[in-house]
C-alpha cells in the first residue's frame, strides 16, 4: 500500500511538508457538481484536502459526460453527489468526502460557510451564486467564483471586506434565468477554468497572498487569451458594504 509520502511526493516538492499539513487540515465546500465542480473536487481530493463537502441536487445526465469527469455511463440517473463521492473516495480514501443532495438555500449555504475554510462557487445559475455569495460575506469566508459559457470563462476570488463581492460585480444577473434546454460549453474550456479555481483554492489554504482577489481573470479559449480586469469595491453595495 502506498504511503502518504508516496501519494503526495510530487506535491511535497512544491509545497513542503508544512504546506501538506495545511492542506490536510483544510475544509472546502464545493457547490455544484457539474463541469467546474467535478474537476475542482477531483484536484482538491487528489491534493489531500482534509474534508470536502460536495453539494448538488441533480442527477447525472448523458449530456454531462463530455465535461464532468467524475461520472461514467453507469452513473447516468444517479444523484451527482453520490456518484462524485464514490469516485473521490476511490481517488483518495484519506479525504473525508461529505455529499449533500440539496438545492442550495441560504440556511444550508450559511451552515457550510461556518464549517468550511474556503467556499467554491461552481454553480451554473446566478440565483444560487448570489445565495452563496451572501453566506460567504456574512461568514467572512473566501469564495472562489468561476463561470463558463461557450468558448469563454472567468474566475475571481472574493475576500469579504477586501474585494468586491459577487453582488457588487454581477448584481444585475441575480434574477437571470437558467439556460433554456442546455447551456453551450466546450469541455476543455471547463477544464481551464476549473484548474484555475482549484489552484486559487489551494493558494488560499497555503496562505499564499490574496491570489486573484481584486482581479477578474477572463479567458477566451478561441483566441487562447488570458486578460485581467482589476476590480474595486463599491462602498454602497447592499451585500458587502458592511463587511470588514
Amino acid at each position: 500500500m502506498a504511503t502518504l509520502m508516496d501519494r503526495y511526493s510530487r506535491q511535497l516538492m512544491v509545497i513542503g511538508e508544512e504546506g501538506q499539513r495545511k492542506v490536510g487540515r483544510a475544509t472546502v465546500a464545493v457547490f455544484g457538481m457539474g463541469g467546474l465542480g467535478t474537476l475542482v473536487a477531483y484536484y482538491l481530493a487528489g491534493a489531500g484536502v482534509g474534508r470536502l463537502y460536495v453539494v448538488d441536487f441533480d442527477t447525472v445526465n448523458i449530456s454531462d459526460l463530455h465535461r464532468q469527469v467524475l461520472y461514467a455511463v453507469r452513473d447516468v440517473g444517479k444523484p451527482k453527489v453520490e456518484a462524485a463521492a464514490e469516485r473521490l473516495r476511490a481517488v483518495n480514501p484519506h479525504v473525508d468526502v461529505v455529499p449533500i443532495m440539496e438545492n442550495v438555500e441560504l440556511p444550508l449555504a450559511a451552515e457550510l460557510a461556518d464549517k468550511a475554510d474556503v467556499l467554491v462557487d461552481a454553480f451554473d445559475n446566478w440565483a444560487s451564486r448570489h445565495i452563496l455569495n451572501k453566506a460567504a460575506v456574512r461568514a467572512g469566508k473566501p469564495l472562489i467564483h468561476g463561470a463558463v459559457d461557450n468558448w469563454y470563462g472567468h474566475v475571481t476570488v472574493v475576500l469579504p471586506g477586501k474585494t468586491p463581492c459577487l453582488h457588487d460585480l454581477f448584481g444585475r444577473f441575480a434574477r437571470a434565468p437558467m439556460c433554456v434546454g442546455q447551456c453551450p460549453v466546450l469541455g476543455p474550456v471547463v477544464g481551464i477554468i476549473a484548474s484555475v479555481m482549484a489552484t486559487e483554492t489551494l493558494k488560499l489554504i497555503l496562505g499564499m497572498g490574496d491570489a486573484l482577489a481584486g482581479r477578474l481573470l477572463v479567458v477566451d479559449a478561441k483566441r487562447m487569451s488570458f486578460d485581467e480586469v482589476k476590480i474595486a469595491r463599491d462602498p454602497s453595495c447592499p451585500v458587502c458594504s458592511r463587511a470588514t
